[in-house]
């Protein structure tokens, strides 16, 4: 597949992925909803294989390498949560990954992609460039590029979570006014939103990034790609890019609604909310879209919201930050 992915792209990743990939299911909570004042449905992404929807797009990805080529292995880029699906997805294939990852990576993401298998190259994020750091790691070794966004069957994997949303609205009957979702590429929001788009085409799609770092929202307000000013100085670290995806960007300004944001201490928040009346963990770029429920800058009012919690691999001293608030 070259250029953009389209819907019968997202189809069939579902069929390639299929028994690889955690179905998660939509979640609702009595107390959430009463506090928001309309129904919303909660797709726990962090109960995917790795803790995040990363390892859809990575199976996707590897999983259509030609045989011959598998034993030159795969070079990836990614702060922890694409790391540790394209080290999971390796491990399944038999291929070797080499990862490029920030000094500053939360240790338990770094442990993950170790305990995988994956050879860990690191970077600083306020200064190196780790797309140039991986392009020389490819040349070097004949591996194969896995980006965390900008590739048509990444955006496909990661699409199939849209799928399921879709099919398990139809199962309930329910047609969606919002989905919100937490952005740093767009990969996942160009592809969840155009799966969603195509069963319920006036679904609005919002993109949830951190404050201060809404190159999305910004690059819509513009109509090109902008990028942020800084590269690092969130704790929500997994959904921090320094642009919007060249692949993602003409899909996402063609079908978003608009973008939101929510602070590390609105994250901080929502992760205690979750834990103490979901029971799951998320981590603070897995929880930015559901903060942008709690903290209004969603109106959610006699609407039906569709979310993702996108992540749960959080540093432990940041979930007991969290839970400290409570």
């Amino acid at each position: 597949m070259s250029g953009s992915p389209g819907i019968d792209d997202i189809r069939d990743a579902a069929q390639q992925i299929s028994g690889q990939a955690v179905r998660t299911p939509l979640l609702e909570n009595d107390t959430l909803n009463e506090r928001l004042g309309g129904r919303v449905l909660i797709k726990p992404e962090c109960l995917q294989r790795t803790g995040s929807f990363k390892f859809r797009g990575a199976y996707n990805r590897l999983s259509r390498i030609a045989d011959a080529d598998r034993h030159k292995g795969v070079v990836a880029f990614s702060s922890g949560n694409h790391a540790q699906g394209v080290a999971l997805a390796a491990k399944l294939l038999g291929i070797p990954a080499t990862i490029v990852m920030p000094s500053d990576a939360p240790a338990i993401k770094v442990e993950g992609v170790g305990r995988m298998g994956g050879n860990i190259v690191s970077y600083d994020r306020a200064t190196g460039d780790r797309e140039a750091i991986s392009q020389e790691l490819v040349e070097e070794s004949g591996a194969v590029l896995v980006p965390s966004y900008d590739d048509p069957h990444i955006i496909a994997g990661q699409g199939t979570a849209g799928l399921e949303i879709a099919d398990d609205l139809d199962a309930l009957g329910v047609t969606p006014d919002q989905l919100v979702c937490c952005t740093g590429g767009g990969g996942l929001i160009a592809g969840t939103g155009m799966a969603v788009r195509d069963r319920f085409p006036d679904c609005a799609l919002w993109a949830a990034e951190p404050e201060g770092f809404d190159d999305h929202g910004r690059s819509l307000a513009a109509g090109e790609r902008v990028e942020n000013p800084r590269r690092a100085g969130s704790i929500q670290d997994a959904i921090i890019t320094p642009t919007p995806g060249r692949l993602t960007f003409p899909i996402n300004r063609e079908q978003l609604t608009g973008g939101v944001t929510a602070s590390d201490a609105d994250t901080l928040d929502v992760i205690a909310f979750i834990w103490k009346h979901l029971k799951l963990v998320a981590e603070p770029g897995g929880a930015t879209a559901f903060a942008t429920l709690l903290n209004g800058q969603v109106a959610t009012r006699d609407k039906v919201t569709v979310v993702l919690i996108t992540g749960g691999n959080v540093d432990p001293v940041i979930f007991r930050q969290a839970l400290d608030r409570l």
